[in-house]
């Protein structure tokens, strides 16, 4: 329940951090391929007091102190993930209504739940340097990111932050980088939203193009908010926090006017 540092969810640890009221609507931070519930920063104290909301970060399996996944990863592990763990989360931290908040593979990891899992606990999605398809641009990034973690500094400084640095990164890198994903494509998902989504993308983000937001702003029938982030990379809630932030709470504010709204008409 919400304040447990760890819950066991199919048979893992997972680590759990909290932020704000347990009492309000509640924002489930999903973390990117390398990153875990602490690498969030005060990034969720800042949402907590900006919403009004409750905020949950946690690790998957892999990452800060949760418990090992097993690799090598399958390379739907995103869907997995949105699918078979993310619903158990919500449960075990009580999670009564709110909104997912995911960044890169989180951010891909809440658009596949908004389209896969029918739960009306959950009544939008913002979704940060979102991934639906690869692109060659990534998948070098990718590769140079191997290399500075075989030959550089990156293991030791991701050994600072996850349990296990070689298992946290081998089960990303090692996915991307499989001859295979270059065929990967979540798109359809998007199809089947039907709550409103935000999404916020750096332009010079070296991971994804617009092309990722195109594809969400073409195919959905919900409604959709878009921010592209001048100056800013792939991190936009640590490269351009206020910004972000400005744009979490204007749209947490209406999904709330909107709930008030239905109330009184019903």
């Amino acid at each position: 329940m919400w304040g447990d540092p760890f819950v066991t969810v199919a048979g893992k640890r997972l680590e759990m951090l909290f932020a704000g009221s347990p009492d309000a609507p509640t924002l489930v931070l999903l973390h990117e391929g390398l990153g875990s519930a602490g690498l969030w920063r005060d990034f969720p104290e800042r949402l907590a007091a900006v919403t009004g909301f409750g905020v949950l970060a946690y690790s998957r399996a892999g990452y800060g102190q949760s418990d090992a996944a097993l690799l090598p990863r399958p390379l739907d592990y995103m869907t997995r993930e949105a699918v078979d763990v993310l619903p158990h989360v919500l449960d075990a931290a009580g999670v009564q209504r709110g909104v997912l908040l995911g960044h890169s593979d989180g951010a891909t990891i809440a658009a596949i739940y908004a389209g896969s899992v029918s739960d009306m606990r959950v009544r939008g999605v913002i979704l940060m340097a979102p991934h639906f398809f690869t692109e060659p641009m990534g998948l070098a990034e990718i590769a140079r990111a191997k290399v500075a973690f075989e030959t550089g500094d990156l293991r030791a400084r991701l050994a600072r932050h996850h349990a296990d640095p070689d298992n946290a990164f081998r089960g990303w890198n090692d996915a991307w980088l499989d001859p295979r994903f270059t065929d990967w494509n979540v798109a359809d998902v998007i199809d089947y939203w039907r709550i409103p989504a935000l999404v916020i993308q750096g332009r010079d983000d070296p991971y994804g193009t617009l092309a990722q937001v195109t594809e969400v702003e073409t195919r959905s029938y919900a409604p959709v908010d878009t921010a592209i982030l001048d100056n800013c990379r792939h991190a936009p809630h640590l490269e351009q926090p206020d910004l972000v932030l400005a744009h979490v709470a204007e749209f947490c504010a209406r999904l709330e006017r909107i709930e008030a709204a239905e109330v009184t008409l019903a």
